[in-house]
């Protein structure tokens, strides 16, 4: 993970809360895969602060896929239902069970590397998610975290492949041109980071990670005025100008390219 700067609005937004970031970078992370990204273990005996639906919901899908793991339906729902909880580790755990009998289940072995990039085994992710498509079908959200999981192993120009073959199958998606942008500045090209996601902040469905990371990149070339200028879309003004704050000290690093991590868009 990166060094933690901008806040920017979470899915509670509307009651007054604000999420941080644990990313220097504001990434979208897995696009279209709805990721969460802490890593967490746990029983279903912990899921105690979701609704009693929900939690009625995950004891089921535990049962049925303790009396048959092979399911693969039944394991890709259950661990959607741990991540939901943030149960990262073992909403894996559940997906290599499946996998291991079905290795041949494009969907489950997508649905399992993605759930690696998420617990931070990119290497692993990396060598599942390649039989999770084929070249003849590819699959944009695979490609998508594929390129995550290069990026955070500081392989920029691959993941930025990864990225661009995405693109071309899911034009002008905000979440995937958000991602390149990031892997452009980690590359320290931040006039083609800062072009790409102008795009991506362009976008009708980009939300205000994208303009965050866009922010994040204007900063870093010391257009302050121009990056408070966006916060304030998101956030108050005085969040926004703590966070340019934030900003300056970061660019005022005598390397501060060098102080960019070799790569981390999470999940």
């Amino acid at each position: 993970m990166m060094t933690a700067l901008i806040r920017v609005p979470g899915p509670a937004a509307s009651a007054g809360r604000r999420v941080t970031l644990l990313a220097m970078f504001v990434a979208l992370g897995l696009a279209g895969c709805n990721t969460r990204s802490p890593e967490t273990t746990g029983s279903i005996g912990e899921l105690g602060g979701r609704p009693p639906a929900a939690r009625q919901e995950t004891a089921s899908l535990a049962e049925r896929f303790n009396a048959n793991p092979g399911d693969a339906r039944v394991a890709i729902a259950y661990a959607r239902a741990l991540r939901a909880n943030d149960q990262i580790s073992q909403a894996s755990a559940v997906l290599q069970q499946a996998a291991l009998r079905n290795p041949r289940d494009t969907a489950l072995l997508g649905a399992y590397g993605k759930s690696l990039v998420e617990a931070g085994r990119f290497r692993e992710a990396i060598d599942v998610l390649a039989n999770a498509h084929s070249p003849a079908a590819p699959d944009w959200r695979i490609l998508s975290a594929q390129g995550s999981a290069s990026a955070q192993l500081g392989e920029q120009t691959r993941a930025q492949s990864f990225y661009e073959a995405a693109l071309k199958i899911r034009p002008n998606e905000p979440s995937l041109l958000s991602n390149l942008g990031l892997s452009y500045a980690l590359s320290r090209n931040l006039d083609q980071a800062e072009q790409t996601l102008r795009l991506a902040a362009d976008q009708p469905g980009a939300d205000a990670r994208v303009r965050a990371n866009l922010a994040m990149v204007l900063g870093l070339k010391g257009r302050f005025a121009d990056a408070e200028a966006l916060l304030r879309r998101d956030m108050s003004p005085e969040e926004a100008a703590a966070n340019v704050a934030s900003l300056r000290k970061l660019a005022a690093q005598p390397n501060r390219s060098k102080a960019l991590p070799g790569g981390s868009i999470p999940g």
